[in-house]
């Protein structure tokens, strides 16, 4: 379950940005106006862009265990709130948090390379020859699915529901719930397998048959490994990351209006 999470201070901020005119005049209106430091010495980390760069932020300072507050100058702007350089200590100490625990993936290639990375979104697998994938998939050891062909799949997190996953028809998921979305890319065989709700504390390992002739990548959010033959995911419960939102704006409240869009 994802758990409420307040900053302790909100006195001291380091603020990124995105590589983008936007995010460049906004780093300038903060950095004049508050005083900023080392991500290691902040109380806040403040995010300037979109979504994407957001992501990035949250990656990169995942180890330091700092609350982040985000202000969009992207497009969409679903992890972020409103950019406004005024009074934004204040609005930093009233901010509602979330704590997310991201997954986890260890992907083993053909040639035995293991890539570990972080997930907040999703961990996915799709095919990169046009030739269709062929994945097994196992649940806790018990073989669930001896053979998907499908274009890929993934397990998203609820955070990252409305992602690639809702692209791709899977289910919006509140962000409390304490589920995991596994939804495959343009199944083939089973024909109308539409995926499937999983405990959040499932271990998940899909195995690429025949990787050879149907070669298959995966990636955990950015982070990709070519060629994979195994791929490991669980929700790293030792990890967690805490979000911060303008009163009125909780993650929580945007993901269950997001059911309700048409």
């Amino acid at each position: 379950m994802s758990l409420p999470c307040q900053p302790k201070h909100t006195e001291s901020i380091a603020v990124f940005a995105a590589d983008a005119p936007l995010a460049h005049r906004a780093f300038r209106e903060i950095t004049q106006k508050y005083k900023t430091t080392t991500p290691e010495n902040a109380d806040v980390i403040v995010a300037l862009g979109g979504d994407g760069h957001m992501l990035e932020v949250m990656h990169q300072t995942m180890a330091l265990k700092k609350p982040i507050y985000g202000m969009n100058l992207g497009s969409v702007g679903f992890l972020l709130n409103n950019y406004s350089p005024d009074f934004l200590m204040e609005r930093m100490a009233k901010a509602s948090g979330v704590r997310l625990n991201p997954l986890l993936m260890e992907a083993e290639t053909i040639e035995g390379e293991i890539t570990r990375a972080h997930a907040i979104n999703e961990v996915s697998l799709w095919r990169s020859s046009r030739q269709a994938a062929k994945i097994g998939i196992e649940v806790d050891g018990v073989n669930r699915l001896a053979e998907l062909i499908c274009d890929g799949v993934m397990l998203a997190t609820p955070a990252g529901s409305t992602a690639y996953n809702l692209s791709a028809h899977g289910p919006i998921i509140p962000i409390r719930a304490e589920v995991l979305a596994l939804t495959p890319v343009c199944p083939f065989r089973p024909r109308r397998w539409r995926g499937a709700l999983l405990p959040h504390d499932a271990k998940l390992r899909f195995t690429i048959l025949e990787p050879e002739k149907r070669p298959v990548n995966a990636a955990a959010d950015s982070k990709e490994a070519a060629h994979v033959v195994r791929v490991d995911v669980f929700e790293d419960r030792s990890t967690e990351i805490c979000l911060l939102f303008d009163q009125g704006q909780s993650l929580e409240d945007r993901i269950i209006r997001e059911q309700f869009l048409s």
